[in-house]
């Protein structure tokens, strides 16, 4: 049997990030997952690191500020390791923003798009210039499971967690391969994370989200992110997939449905092009779909699960993975090693689902 110190399901970016961080503070780590690693939302991501985006919670800007404030140090570490420089694709995001927040004189005029987009058609959108980065998925995905494999940490693929409890001051895994214990276990397996218990209810809901690709023209220099509630245009400026753009996303509660409906990537196409017509007969690439582990509060479930000693969980990022992933390593690190966490957490405890605190 095996015994490291942690075990963590759930090789995603938050599992990953997760254990690099633990591994760095010199612990024995093993990460499960059910398939393959980094195979789902993860990969399936547009990258923008959106701390500032009008839709996210407001308790939400505390870990999206800290994990900003890491990006620089998680990638130079990523790159230490895997050898893979994972650079920022775009630094600026002309954002759509409701009518409560224009007159404040940080909204852009239609004069001022011409001069940054020409082929931008703004249409009934008020837009603010944010300063905010974007990474491609794929290339942080590549480069981070380069950097766990040239670690000590035991990552095993299709191995799916069956069952776990808690003995003495061990936690027993079941696996799909046998069982092994460690001293805890995290549960970081995004949309599969769900936790039901008489005690605790967490829901994880899978949000499908269908995107697509597609080859910017040449004659469209495009290098910021555009977005609005309903559509986002992320163009891609270096590296393999330079000179194309993801227009997504669909946003689905449909459980653990993957599928693509041509129907829903053209009307994803038609949103793009009434904000860019240039963009009308660009040649697609691809499209795919990812499922986005979202809470009923949209924020994400970080902590000690009660009743359950040694459990932890750090799941329910939905549209936020990629962004938070540096900060939900490091508070998730903090905590399970007894340190002081660097940001208050009470937002993010596993307790706020708790029938104890629910019930009459």
């Amino acid at each position: 049997m095996q015994h490291p110190d942690l075990c963590i399901a759930g090789a995603g970016i938050i599992g990953l990030s997760l254990a690099l961080e633990l591994h760095h503070r010199g612990y024995r780590v093993t990460v499960l997952d059910k398939g393959e690693a980094l195979a789902e939302s993860s990969s399936a991501a547009a990258g923008m690191l959106a701390a500032h985006d009008p839709d996210n919670p407001p308790q939400l800007l505390p870990l999206a500020s800290l994990s900003l404030s890491l990006y620089p140090h998680f990638l130079d570490r990523i790159h230490a390791l895997s050898e893979i420089r994972v650079p920022f694709q775009t630094h600026t995001t002309l954002q759509s923003v409701p009518s409560h927040i224009a007159g404040t004189g940080s909204e852009l005029t239609v004069k001022d798009l011409s001069h940054l987009l020409p082929a931008l058609v703004p249409g009934e959108h008020q837009f603010i210039l944010l300063d905010e980065h974007s990474i491609d998925p794929r290339q942080l995905a590549s480069a981070l499971l380069a950097a766990v494999r040239a670690t000590t940490i035991d990552l095993q693929p299709n191995t799916p967690v069956l069952s776990t409890r808690s003995i003495g001051d061990a936690v027993e895994i079941s696996t799909s391969s046998g069982s092994m214990q460690a001293a805890k276990f995290i549960n970081c397996a995004g949309a599969w994370a769900a936790v039901s218990s008489h005690q605790l209810t967490i829901s994880i809901t899978p949000k499908k989200g269908q995107m697509l690709s597609v080859v910017l023209p040449p004659i469209l220099p495009m290098h910021f992110v555009v977005r609005t509630p309903d559509i986002y245009i992320v163009p891609r400026t270096t590296g393999p997939s330079a000179g194309r753009a993801i227009i997504g996303a669909t946003v689905e509660d449909i459980g653990f449905d993957k599928i693509i409906h041509p129907a829903d990537i053209d009307h994803l196409r038609s949103l793009a092009t009434t904000l860019l017509p240039i963009l009308a007969g660009a040649r697609q690439l691809e499209a795919w779909s990812g499922l986005r582990p979202a809470t009923p509060d949209g924020l994400p479930v970080l902590g000690a699960l009660p009743a359950q000693p040694n459990h932890f969980i750090a799941t329910g990022h939905y549209r936020n993975g990629i962004l938070l992933a540096p900060a939900t390593a490091k508070v998730m690190a903090q905590l399970i090693v007894g340190e002081a966490s660097a940001i208050e957490l009470s937002s993010f405890s596993p307790t706020r689902f708790s029938s104890e605190l629910t019930s009459p």
